[in-house]
């Protein structure tokens, strides 16, 4: 590329994310209607796709890696659709795991904007519905084999869902976003388990005997086969995943061996697609000249209780706990839950509108600890590592758009655009049928 033609992308692309970002102002929307007029106007590119449907409260984007690397590596072409991205937007939609480029997220942004304009402002497609229609598209021009394919929020009124896939996936079920999901854990398993479609199979490794029966209850009322993924007869974790990834292995296993029929797979190229899966920020171990730094999106009490799990098994010290979360989480119960297990703690906000304040997530959290432990807060996350660079052992946790910041911060990396983080930020959610 000459210099002219990197200035004209870089102008471009700029353009474009800034009208992404632009369409931020809508928020969020729950409801099916718009991505299906978008779809429609398209000629329905998800109906010439192969989808596996991952919902649940954790390990959605773990499971959708591992699947993507096992069936990349069986020879699949491979489109994969996660979020929220930690530095650059095209990590959302990768083709092969290539995310997608500057100039096709130009293009796509140019051919979907047009298909905008007849829309009202009250009920214009929001960012996420806009970049569900451009991965669709993507994934059809390039001919993908299979899709992984994570929802945003929730399932059932979620705009991927628009999909009929060759399974649907439910990793587990916590408490999130109950002021969208349902303030209980039955409501927000009903909503998880609205992925679920007609006489296509469902795989869960959801072991809550009461979430269970709901969603084998939504699959009786589908004629939807059910699968229950059990972690008996695992093989030994690659040495990358941490234990709290044996469920998410296992729901992974159980579906490579459902979808043998379709999608066959050798058993070589399971395991070495298993051992080569790539997902940063989960249990992510950066060594800084004689420190390790563990970053990890763990962002609610689920979570935070299989990181800490994790972690006691994996080392024999305490961490320098840096934390920041989000108010719209359980932030009181994951201060109780991790308060016995820092060495120190540094409180940071975390890098979005939903963010708790420092000062408060600090408060909380001397109330669990003994006067002995430290606990601070800090402007943002670059202070708070600066001033703990001569601890042997730190753990970045609370949100993955800390884990962003962190990233960014420890790589080196920034991204191609300023706002691009700021994609990642949404609000004013609203509630319609499907």
């Amino acid at each position: 590329m000459n210099p002219e033609e990197d200035t004209t992308l870089k102008a471009e692309y700029s353009e474009a994310i800034e009208y992404l970002y632009g369409l931020q102002s809508f928020g969020a929307r729950l409801g099916l209607g718009n991505i299906q007029t978008l779809c429609s106007g398209f000629k329905h590119p998800e109906k010439d796709l192969r989808f596996i449907h991952v919902a649940g409260s954790n390990g959605k984007g773990s499971v959708c890696a591992m699947l993507e690397s096992i069936y990349r590596h069986a020879g699949y072409r491979t489109g994969l659709f996660t979020s929220p991205h930690l530095i650059s937007f095209g990590e959302r939609i990768q083709v092969n795991r290539s995310l997608l480029s500057k100039g096709e997220v130009v293009r796509l942004t140019q051919q979907i904007r047009p298909a905008l304009d007849s829309f009202s402002v009250a009920n214009h497609p929001t960012f996420f519905e806009v970049i569900t229609l451009m991965a669709l598209l993507h994934f059809h021009e390039e001919k993908c084999d299979i899709v992984l394919w994570e929802t945003g929020l929730g399932g059932r009124l979620d705009s991927t869902n628009i999909v009929t896939p060759l399974a649907s996936l439910i990793t587990n079920i916590s408490l999130e976003h109950q002021q969208y999901l349902g303030s209980t854990l039955p409501e927000i398993a009903r909503e998880k388990a609205g992925i679920i479609k007609r006489s296509v199979p469902v795989i869960t490794a959801e072991a809550n005997a009461e979430l269970l029966q709901i969603i084998k209850e939504e699959a009786l009322k589908k004629e939807s086969p059910f699968f229950f993924a059990t972690l008996d007869s695992l093989p030994s974790l690659p040495p990358q995943f941490p234990e709290y990834q044996k469920s998410n292995i296992s729901l992974v296993l159980k579906t490579i061996q459902t979808l043998q029929s379709q999608l066959p797979v050798f058993e070589s190229s399971l395991y070495e697609g298993l051992k080569a899966t790539e997902w940063p920020g989960r249990f992510h171990i950066i060594q800084r000249n004689n420190q390790k730094i563990v970053l990890d999106g763990a962002h609610n009490v689920a979570g935070f209780t299989a990181l800490i799990e994790s972690f006691k098994k994996r080392f024999n010290q305490k961490p320098h706990i840096v934390i920041g979360v989000l108010a719209d989480k359980d932030w009181n119960s994951i201060c109780q839950l991790l308060a016995p297990h820092g060495a120190s703690f540094s409180c940071v906000p975390v890098p979005n509108s939903r963010s708790l304040a420092p000062a408060v997530l600090a408060d909380k959290l001397r109330r669990h600890t003994s006067p002995q432990i430290n606990v601070t807060t800090q402007k943002d996350i670059r202070n708070a590592l600066n001033a703990l660079k001569e601890a042997s052992l730190v753990l970045v946790c609370g949100s993955l758009y800390l884990i962003s910041e962190a990233l960014s911060i420890l790589s080196q990396e920034t991204s191609p655009h300023p706002l691009e983080r700021e994609l990642n930020n949404w609000s004013n959610t609203s509630l319609l049928n499907p």
